[in-house]
């Protein structure tokens, strides 16, 4: 068998297995999230199916496969149908570019799909292919509420991606690469990147909560407001592809702020006098990682309420977007000044770190103040007239 033939075949063999761990892991965080939830919010959730509830996922996809697909007679067909297989495309192959071990660890391949030099730019730009299947998909419905909640989509994750972007640039700046692997080098070499990039971390993961439209950022398919959205009209199996795409983009963006800040798929170095070799385990540390945030996902989910979408819109452009630029400007004077005053250098590191932790606690210290950049009180003029009634108490 020729060499390029025996790569491509196990290259597709690798992205067979990405799909289906994906989608297995997809259909058992929706009953992890649920019985999630019935405990913080005490009452039971499912526990019907199967024992303890296990069944439940099975139940559901058996139950989305054989439901009545409805058609509906002003949608746009052909677009109506492509737009969750858009979605949930981009999803899965953005996951394939993430190394889960060390070259050759997985029965002697690799263990990635692809390995680009652009790795973190060609997973931002697949990832910002999803919001054309929710858009698109809003658009062909052919009905007002599916269109609010595509606009709604849009403009929230244009918006927030330019927060996302920014705030990792800062950490671009220190690596030195955008290549997934070299990141996780170098911080097996000097120390996880959230101990630099306190700041760039946290607005990280406020729009990664965003772009995967996470409550407390769900405004696209508010119930409350606009039905469900661009996925009203949508049912059977093509409303289950749009919940897959969500919840893969949920353990995309876990796995990516695990390797971009919590050292990948590489464990604690401190480990290894305890068992020798353990920090370098394949799989096994980066799968711990995201359990923590797709945990945190849920945690937040259950606490935090829906905020409205004018202050949606204001946190992201008025705070995450100014705050990150800040980050990236900070990020750039250390180290454009580490050659005279030795700021930054392998060995004395804490300098950043030290100024990201202080602008972060800054941040939180200040945050009564800085949330009327986003949450501005309504201050009504004297003399205005409202809900039809002028100001001397007559009828406007």
């Amino acid at each position: 068998m020729p060499d390029w033939l025996a790569t491509l075949l196990i290259s597709l063999l690798k992205a067979v297995l990405v799909v289906l761990g994906l989608l297995t892991t997809f259909a058992y965080m929706t009953l992890v999230e649920r019985r999630l939830l019935g405990r913080m919010q005490l009452r039971p959730g499912p526990n019907r199916v199967g024992p303890m509830g296990l069944l439940q996922p099975a139940a559901d996809a058996i139950k989305s496969i054989f439901k009545e697909d409805l058609n509906v007679t002003l949608a746009d067909k052909l677009v109506y149908t492509l737009a969750p297989i858009v979605a949930i495309g981009m999803a899965l192959t953005a996951f394939g570019g993430l190394p889960a071990g060390p070259a050759g660890s997985l029965f002697g391949e690799n263990p990635w799909v692809y390995n680009l030099d652009a790795g973190i730019l060609a997973l931002l730009a697949l990832t910002s292919m999803g919001v054309y299947g929710i858009f698109l998909g809003g658009w062909a419905s052919g009905s007002k509420y599916p269109i609010l909640g595509g606009l709604r989509s849009s403009a929230q994750m244009i918006s927030y991606e330019l927060g996302m972007g920014l705030s990792i640039l800062g950490l671009l700046m220190l690596v030195g690469t955008t290549s997934f692997h070299s990141i996780v080098g170098w911080q097996a070499t000097n120390g996880w990147l959230i101990l630099f990039q306190a700041l760039g971390f946290a607005l990280f993961l406020i729009s990664s909560f965003a772009e995967t439209n996470r409550t407390p950022f769900d405004l696209p398919e508010a119930e409350q407001e606009i039905v469900a959205g661009y996925l009203t009209e949508y049912s059977a199996i093509k409303w289950a592809l749009f919940q897959m795409a969500e919840y893969v983009n949920m353990i995309t963006a876990s796995a990516v702020m695990a390797t971009l800040f919590f050292g990948g798929w590489k464990g604690p170095q401190f480990l290894n006098g305890l068992i020798p070799g353990i920090s370098d385990w394949p799989l096994i540390w980066l799968i711990l990682k995201i359990a923590f945030f797709l945990f945190l996902f849920i945690w937040v989910r259950a606490t935090l309420p829906r905020l409205r979408y004018d202050q949606l819109m204001r946190f992201g452009w008025k705070l995450v977007l100014p705050l990150a630029l800040a980050n990236t400007i900070m990020t750039a004077a250390v180290l454009a000044f580490s050659g005279p005053f030795g700021l930054w250098k392998p060995g004395n590191p804490w300098v950043m770190g030290l100024l990201s932790l202080a602008a972060l606690l800054a941040l939180l210290l200040m945050s009564d103040r800085v949330r009327t950049l986003w949450n501005q009180p309504t201050v009504r003029r004297e003399g205005e007239v409202r809900l039809g009634v002028g100001t001397d108490g007559a009828d406007g």
